[in-house]
């Protein structure tokens, strides 16, 4: 039985070796696919929750991959892994490790300079990991969670709300939110700044 999935605008189609990938052989539709990966994304928020990460360690490639880990490791074995495929989003496959040791360190900036607010840094920095697209899938998910642990663990600050919806399933939400990253695209981060926070 294979894995039939039906994507929705904004989501990263699976190439079918990455399908082969599956850990759970039962999961057949995109359904069954996203409650088992949520089951796997809560217990990596409950992880996340009331710890306290100097940006040091939390703007490093070992943390980045080891929350995408902690986020599908019951799911799929390339969990934590860096693509090995090019998208129809995101830097060449190899890219990825350089553009993103280029966030980190201008992250690291950011911070220590004051350079923009805590909220602008926790979504700057979501919008450029998710454009990078580290990961064969999630990445939208786990940019998310990475602007939440920043928010919490560095600045001591509320985790974001995120326009309070499942934003994996079509929706108004959804239009709103991928409307506020191509605005993020154009260097305009208002719009993601106020839904994140919706």
């Amino acid at each position: 039985m294979g894995l039939d999935l039906i994507y929705i605008d904004g989501q990263t189609p699976l190439d079918e070796d990455e399908k082969e990938d599956l850990l759970i052989s039962t999961i057949a539709t995109r359904e069954e696919l996203d409650e088992f990966e949520q089951q796997n994304i809560e217990e990596a928020v409950k992880w996340s929750i009331g710890k306290k990460i100097k940006s040091d360690k939390l703007f490093t490639e070992s943390f980045i991959k080891n929350v995408h880990k902690r986020m599908y490791k019951d799911v799929w074995l390339w969990a934590g892994a860096f693509r090995k495929t090019n998208k129809n989003i995101g830097v060449d496959r190899w890219q990825i490790a350089i553009e993103l040791k280029n966030l980190l360190e201008d992250a690291g900036f950011w911070i220590e300079n004051s350079t923009y607010s805590p909220d602008e840094i926790a979504i700057r920095f979501k919008h450029r990991i998710v454009s990078i697209h580290c990961f064969s899938n999630g990445n939208g998910r786990h940019s998310r969670l990475m602007a939440d642990m920043i928010i919490e663990m560095i600045f001591d600050r509320p985790v974001f709300t995120w326009g309070a919806g499942n934003l994996s399933k079509e929706s108004e939400n959804r239009k709103q939110y991928l409307n506020a990253l191509k605005l993020a695209d154009s260097g305009n981060y208002e719009a993601l700044l106020r839904f994140a926070r919706s």
